[in-house]
């Protein structure tokens, strides 16, 4: 089994650690040297993601791509604001363009409230999994069909759509803790992505999006996100880690935002909230700004030395996590690390298995 890496371009060279939330302003030059210090430091793709005050991930991709040559980009996109005919089009063209470096990940939802500035108003959390089913459904088919279609269903009616242009190769990644979010993910994920968990908690939801793929003969595979903390030395990077858990509490502090007493909408944050009440988990899992941010997205970490993180990794690689999307507090910088101490580690480890594997099966 490969390994890929999958970085992150977050619009700007900030993060939790500067203001306690994630700024969403646009920083051109910052998405510019993001992509190509992602690319050479051997990344498979990167993140653009996705909100409702946020700038469009698709345009910043499709920027990105065009001052690079071989980085991917894994699209974030949320089901119910656009077509998804029109959606299917757009998504094929930047992968035409691209040269098929594109990948989308699928958002179903977030907060109520996030939902409603977009003008989502009055869906329940099962109402809209049940439309991003349908709305899946009718991508692969405007990327897939050789003639005019039509579609009836219970959110969207189309009638002859058909699409000039196919992608070349567009994954779709998706993810989601709920029993709506599994069984969705069984019918349609080519990879499902986790948030960083303990081995024993990824082993279970491995086990059932595995269980829920089989019922449609499908094998996804699956990327667990993590903001690795590393250093020369075990003690440096605890100590870094929890430098950044005290300037992260001082700045919810000051901008009068909550560190504790958090109650997050969403299964997947609730799961990891329920982590986070121990702040190490495992041997390497911190959970430390989880718990001040209210298990926020990507919030959890792998602390030590690139040899101890990397070893970390391939004990989720040994559960089935074939990618990882990492990143960190302070992000180019931090990219620029993995790319020169981490990706290397774990590249050279994962083949080193393989070559064993491979002599005492001949």
């Amino acid at each position: 089994m490969s390994v890929k890496f999958i970085g992150y371009i977050g619009f700007n060279d900030s993060s939790e650690l500067h203001a306690g939330v994630r700024s969403r302003v646009l920083d051109r030059s910052y998405v510019e040297a993001a992509a190509k210090a992602q690319e050479e430091g051997g990344f498979d793709r990167v993140l653009i993601p996705f909100g409702s005050n946020t700038p469009e991930s698709q345009i910043v991709a499709a920027y990105a791509s065009a001052i690079t040559t071989k980085l991917g980009f894994l699209v974030a996109h949320r089901p119910g604001f656009t077509q998804p005919t029109v959606a299917a089009r757009q998504l094929a063209t930047l992968d035409q363009l691209s040269g098929g470096r594109v990948a989308v990940h699928i958002i179903t939802g977030g907060a109520d409230e996030e939902m409603a500035r977009d003008g989502d108003t009055g869906t329940t959390k099962a109402e809209r999994y049940a439309r991003t089913d349908e709305y899946i459904d009718i991508l692969r088919q405007e990327w897939t069909a050789a003639k005019p279609f039509d579609h009836k269903g219970r959110f969207y009616d189309v009638k002859g759509a058909f699409s000039s242009v196919k992608p070349d190769n567009l994954p779709v990644f998706f993810g989601g803790s709920s029993d709506e979010a599994i069984d969705v993910a069984g019918r349609h994920a080519d990879v499902y992505a986790l948030w960083g968990e303990t081995l024993e908690q990824v082993g279970e939801i491995v086990r059932r999006v595995r269980t829920s793929a089989a019922r449609h003969g499908r094998h996804p595979g699956f990327s667990l996100s993590l903001r690795p903390v590393i250093a020369d030395t075990e003690e440096a990077a605890w100590k870094k880690a929890r430098e950044i858990e005290d300037r992260v509490r001082a700045n919810r502090e000051a901008a009068s935002l909550p560190t504790s007493g958090h109650r997050p909408p969403n299964a997947g944050s609730l799961r990891l909230l329920e982590t986070a009440t121990g702040n190490r988990r495992d041997a390497r899992l911190w959970t430390g700004v989880a718990a001040l941010t209210g298990a926020a997205g990507n919030s959890t970490g792998l602390v030590g030395t690139p040899e101890q993180v990397a070893d970390a990794l391939l004990d989720y690689y040994d559960i089935g996590i074939d990618h990882f999307l990492i990143r960190g507090f302070e992000p180019l910088k931090d990219s620029i690390q993995y790319g020169r101490d981490l990706i290397p580690l774990v590249r050279e480890r994962v083949a080193a298995r393989a070559a064993s594997q491979t002599a005492i099966a001949s």
